[in-house]
């Protein structure tokens, strides 16, 4: 049994970015983003997690970092340590140096170093096992400093391929203790064994996203189906429209990074 690590008691969120509209796009066309509406649904969703039990934390705005209010791409972290991420993506390196002071006063820090790339989005911890995604955002060696860091606290790092998507939990989220909801074309389920997986509909590739918190799962509203087949199952399942985001490749677990008071 691999329990998903679901219980947290704060969640760090950035507002949203005035420039959100030119946002970095890697498998999406460019669509007219409204950040004010954009700024509505993201204050939705921290309302979400308040009502979870979190005390939610809002760093502002950054003016110049259309991608900042996607804070969990800068981090991995975790009870022990915080490993601040390096992103393959250029634009998006000046985002952690106005975290750097939030985070020295949460955890220990670590550095993922040239040439190491590494994305928080690809980090699915659940339990002391740590799956980190192949992506076009991470790399060998950003993996491979991840593991460095985390193996003296007795956590394992799973590899596993991401094709088709940003990240690795655009494909695959935990959403009980040892069940998966997947988009199986995303990534390499062989990485994943042992695990009970459920499928989303096809006409619903995005839905695969969600965050479990505190036995709450938030779900993305553009997913009838999928959200069906979750309650159907009894799971507490809270339904939020983030389509702004979406827009710019976003997800429920990107919008925020999520911990335990130590």
């Amino acid at each position: 049994m691999n329990p998903p690590c679901s219980d947290f008691t704060d969640a760090l969120l950035r507002s949203v970015s005035r420039s959100l509209s030119l946002c970095n796009l890697t498998y999406l066309s460019r669509q007219t983003i409204d950040p004010a509406l954009a700024a509505e649904q993201h204050h939705a969703y921290a309302n979400a997690l308040s009502s979870a039990g979190l005390r939610v934390h809002l760093l502002p705005e950054q003016p110049s970092q259309p991608d900042s209010v996607f804070i969990e791409d800068n981090a991995a972290l975790l009870d022990e340590l915080v490993i601040v991420a390096r992103s393959a993506c250029t634009t998006r390196a000046a985002e952690k140096e106005t975290l750097l002071p939030t985070l020295e006063q949460l955890r220990p820090i670590h550095l993922i170093q040239p040439p190491g790339t590494l994305d928080g989005g690809d980090v699915l911890a659940i339990g002391k096992t740590l799956f980190a995604g192949l992506s076009s955002r991470t790399n060998e060696s950003g993996i491979h400093q991840l593991e460095s860091f985390v193996q003296p606290f007795g956590y394992r790092v799973v590899r596993a391929k991401v094709s088709g998507c940003l990240h690795l939990k655009t494909g695959v989220t935990c959403v009980a203790p040892n069940v998966l909801l997947v988009n199986p074309l995303w990534f390499d389920r062989e990485a994943f064994p042992g695990f009970e997986v459920m499928m989303v509909p096809p006409e619903e590739p995005w839905a695969a996203n969600t965050l479990l918190v505190n036995g709450k799962l938030l779900l993305t509203a553009r997913a009838p189906r999928t959200l069906a087949m979750l309650r159907a199952r009894d799971y507490d399942v809270v339904p939020l429209d983030i389509s702004e985001l979406q827009k710019a490749e976003a997800g429920l677990t990107c919008l925020s990074l999520l911990y335990r008071e130590r």
